[in-house]
């Protein structure tokens, strides 16, 4: 018997730059005995299913694993290969519905629990975020975002790290989100690229993307959390968030929320949908080991030649945010 609307709750959005771990808090909430995290869908680059499977052939990453995965297991119980190709299936025999109908549909398997979803795609255009919004306007909008110095600098180790091998293509997702440029008269941050890889813009750009969507957005229906803070103290975040969405707040809530790892989609998936998720491996990097001390706004960048600080804006939009 599918659900009622009245029944039925508005999805919650994390809404982050990529590199910004949101997939690891989304899968913790997940864990949260009333939430229920999905993949990284990238269904509100579309309006429709049919908008979105035309994109999702020339995407220079895998944006169709995701959902090929939250319907293999939601609708047909396992992420197999056969699954996943049912799932394909399925979802071909759909693509005439809007992307928010198709969330929609899989909240309804979800519930009681809450979906939760945090594809980083959805911040790089106002339209994306809007889109959810006016599909969803009961939905629920947490922000996360970084230090810009730990934001830029994980991105460029990122890169440093992945180009051992030799040079990253100029498609590669990390490369395009380096090389995200300011913006400048009659352009909305996010929409040009530049020559020049420096990853203080991705940070800017799509954190002032998401700070000029939240305004749109009841204050009740919005919260923002620091990463630095998650890492520091994740109970008391976890207890925030839960409190904020009027859920259970107590302590076997809280703790189980520290186990993103049992998530049905913390490992990788089949060969033919491995991916759309973070994956927790054992022996991978704790989410809550301590960093070294932030240096502040004002400090060289490691990554520029010229010893120049961020610049102005960022500077800016980094102390609106609460940083130093």
């Amino acid at each position: 018997m599918s659900v009622r609307p009245a029944e039925l709750a508005d999805p919650l959005f994390i809404l982050a730059a990529p590199h910004s771990s949101s997939w690891t808090l989304c899968a913790m909430l997940g864990q949260h005995p009333q939430m229920y995290a999905v993949p990284e869908l990238h269904l509100f680059v579309a309006q429709t299913v049919a908008q979105w499977l035309d994109l999702c052939a020339p995407a220079t990453f895998q944006m169709n694993h995701g959902l090929l995965r939250a319907v293999a297991q939601l609708f047909f119980g396992a992420q197999t290969e056969s699954t996943v190709r049912q799932a394909a299936g399925w979802l071909m025999r759909r693509s005439h519905v809007t992307t928010g109908f198709l969330l929609e549909t899989l909240a309804e398997m979800t519930h009681p629990r809450l979906l939760v979803e945090g594809s980083p795609s959805i911040v790089h255009q106002l339209d994306y975020m809007q889109r959810a919004y006016l599909m969803f306007p009961q939905a629920h909008f947490l922000h996360l975002v970084w230090h810009p110095r730990v934001f830029a600098e994980s991105v460029w180790e990122s890169i440093r790290e992945l180009s051992r091998s030799g040079p990253l293509p100029p498609s590669h997702w990390l490369i395009q989100l380096a090389s995200l440029a300011p913006p400048t008269d009659g352009q909305l941050p996010g929409e040009q690229t530049s020559t020049v890889q420096d990853p203080q813009w991705a940070w800017y750009c799509l954190n002032k993307n998401i700070c000029t969507f939240l305004n749109s957005v009841h204050k009740d229906q919005q919260l923002r959390i620091c990463g630095e803070s998650l890492r520091a103290n994740a109970e008391a975040v976890f207890g925030q968030i839960a409190t904020w969405l009027d859920l259970r707040a107590d302590e076997e809530a809280i703790q189980s929320m520290k186990h993103p790892d049992r998530s049905p989609y913390a490992t990788l998936g089949p060969p033919n949908a491995l991916f759309g998720t973070d994956v927790f491996l054992p022996g991978t990097p704790s989410f809550y080991a301590k960093g070294e001390a932030i240096a502040g706004l004002d400090e060289p960048l490691r990554w520029r030649l010229d010893g120049q600080s961020f610049s102005g804006e960022v500077k800016q939009l980094a102390r609106q945010l609460g940083y130093k």
